[in-house]
């Protein structure tokens, strides 16, 4: 049913039920807001989508108010400027003064908000918010003196990830977000996934950074590498003013090479790698009765939310390593031997749409006689900073390719950075593995696409097998309930905290354009359309490390670099 209502002085026709912030966003019209996240429920709090309607004594919250036939609308009436200003200028009043310091700078809503409502001075004086700057984890940064307590972070956490491990704290003006019993996040429940830093509007939440230490590593008498996940050359297209989804792979490891990295690899190997060892044991466990179902273990936040929330699911979990893992110990293993590099000389870098990655690199497991697999860990955002650093032209520069032996990939090895790219690619192999024949169609509709959860039944050699893909953690929980409970017939599951999967990871460009991340997805799939080599056995470095190193997958030397275990941990929740 259809709603006449006057906005502006011009008619526009809304949808019953609607609120009057989604009617007039339709029709382009835009006001402000802070607290408000499309597909949440609008909880009004931050007040700065007020606006007038005609006959109501006090002004109304677009983003909750339902719209109403007859409803007479002024978006930015002196009444409703004047309202956001003050609201601008009280939320400034006890904000710190460090604008050109702050990881935010030029890309802060509370900043941009100022400049749009022409705040130029200091009208209002707050007293100082000294709250202590949480760096306990090791992927984000907490400055609770920057919080502007919209409570966004607090609903992704809780509604998407069903973590909870930050929440508000005291009342009226004392009120802070905070973990529990306001210890470091490092204790708390936080898997490291990075979607509070994804919505927060100022600098109050971002990544540990590593670019210093980087830096200081090529600057040194290391033998500095890098290596980029499948995701990354599909993201930093838009921060150079460029078509967000196009692919700058070629440019992008010229890049890095001018940077001074002595070699780039490309994850999307250690992806196919991961293929191999993951199919088998997969294979392996139905045909010999282990656990089922599997769960994939690429995603470092969903295997921390599995040691903290689902220890009695631990056996669940692939052993394989993730591809940024896996390609770290094949570093300072197979390529340090071939080269012939002292390891503890290699100083390994990642490149990695996700915080969660930072944490991973610092587990225990995953070291080699106390020498890290992977030493430093940069989010998409961190390359954009290095990038733009080196002030190197990326429309301009002469595209080059990756490193061998670690350089060649497949586009199933690609796929990866999508929701339900690892299944995909599993499944091309997989069917190899059991038929001796390729998949007369690669593409597997059935499990592509942004829907947050997807299942598909296959048939292959005679073994009935129930896949399922789900992102985000809420999602996942919802499965993991169903399999509680005793449903039977999913013998593998491909999980990605954040949604959509690593096109929309904690470390990647922070916007609320969900066409962009669109956008990296396509690229994605366009990539695998055009492709030659599009399944991870197919890729002949892999054949090549098998022959001359691993000899089979789940051999007794892929089992101690490739693989690892998890362990059941105690947060306070």
């Amino acid at each position: 049913m259809n709603i006449n209502i006057e906005v502006n002085g011009k008619m526009i026709t809304a949808k019953k039920g609607e609120t009057i912030l989604s009617a007039i966003n339709r029709k382009g019209i835009s006001v402000p807001t802070l607290c408000y996240m499309k597909d949440f429920v609008p909880t009004g709090a931050c007040r700065m989508c007020v606006v007038e309607v005609e006959g109501r004594p006090n002004l109304i919250t677009a983003c909750s108010y339902p719209v109403e036939e007859g409803l007479r609308i002024k978006t930015h009436s002196p009444r409703v400027v004047n309202a956001r200003k003050t609201i601008i200028e009280l939320l400034l009043s006890n904000h710190p003064d460090d604008c050109l310091y702050c990881e935010r700078n030029k890309n802060c809503e509370l900043q941009t908000l100022a400049e749009q409502y022409n705040v130029r001075e200091r009208r209002i004086s707050g007293a100082k918010n000294l709250y202590k700057v949480d760096q306990s984890s090791a992927s984000i940064y907490r400055d609770p003196a920057k919080c502007i307590l919209c409570g966004r972070c607090v609903r992704v956490c809780e509604e998407v990830e069903q973590v909870t491990a930050i929440d508000f704290v005291g009342r009226g003006n004392k009120t802070i977000i905070n973990s529990a019993f306001n210890k470091g996040l490092n204790v708390s429940s936080c898997v490291n996934c990075g979607q509070c830093i994804m919505v927060c509007p100022t600098g109050a939440l971002h990544e540990i950074d590593h670019v210093e230490k980087v830096l200081s590593a090529i600057n040194s008498n290391k033998y500095v590498v890098v290596q980029h996940a499948p995701s990354i050359s599909v993201s930093i297209a838009e921060e150079f003013g460029l078509k967000p989804g196009t692919d700058v792979a070629g440019v992008m490891t010229a890049a890095l090479r001018k940077i001074g990295f002595k070699k780039v690899f490309d994850t999307s190997f250690s992806a196919d790698l991961t293929i191999m060892e993951e199919s088998a044991e997969l294979i392996q466990r139905i045909q010999t009765g282990g656990v089922l179902p599997m769960f994939t273990s690429c995603c470092p936040a969903w295997v921390k939310y599995v040691e903290e929330f689902r220890p009695d699911m631990i056996k669940n979990l692939s052993s394989c390593k993730s591809p940024q893992q896996m390609l770290g110990a094949v570093i300072k293993s197979y390529f340090a031997e071939i080269e012939g590099i002292d390891r503890e000389n290699i100083y390994s870098v990642s490149i990695m749409p996700c915080t969660a990655k930072k944490f991973e690199s610092q587990r225990e497991e995953m070291t080699q006689k106390g020498v890290a697999d992977i030493d430093a860990v940069l989010t998409t955002r961190e390359l954009v900073k290095l990038i733009k650093m080196y002030d190197i032209d990326l429309v301009n520069i002469e595209p080059e390719v990756t490193d061998t032996p670690l350089g060649t990939r497949s586009s199933a090895g690609k796929l990866f950075g999508n929701s339900g790219g690892v299944m995909e690619a599993a499944l091309r192999t997989a069917y190899y593995k059991l038929t001796g024949e390729e998949l007369k169609n690669y593409k597997i509709d059935e499990i592509r696409g942004d829907d947050k959860r997807k299942e598909l039944k296959v048939s292959v050699a005679g073994l009935n097998l129930g896949v399922a893909v789900v992102s985000g953690l809420t999602n996942a929980e919802e499965l993991l309930k169903e399999i509680e409970a005793g449903r039977s017939d999913i013998q593998f599951i491909e999980v990605m905290t954040c949604p959509g999967g690593c096109v929309a990871g904690g470390g990647q460009p922070i916007t609320f354009d969900a066409k962009r991340v669109k956008a990296r997805m396509k690229s994605i799939y366009d990539i695998d359309k055009v492709d030659s080599i599009k399944a991870s056995h197919q890729n002949p470095e892999i054949k090549e490390i098998y022959e001359k190193y691993f000899k089979e997958p789940n051999s007794e030397k892929s089992h101690h670099l490739l693989h690892t275990h998890y362990q059941k941990r105690n947060v306070l929740k």
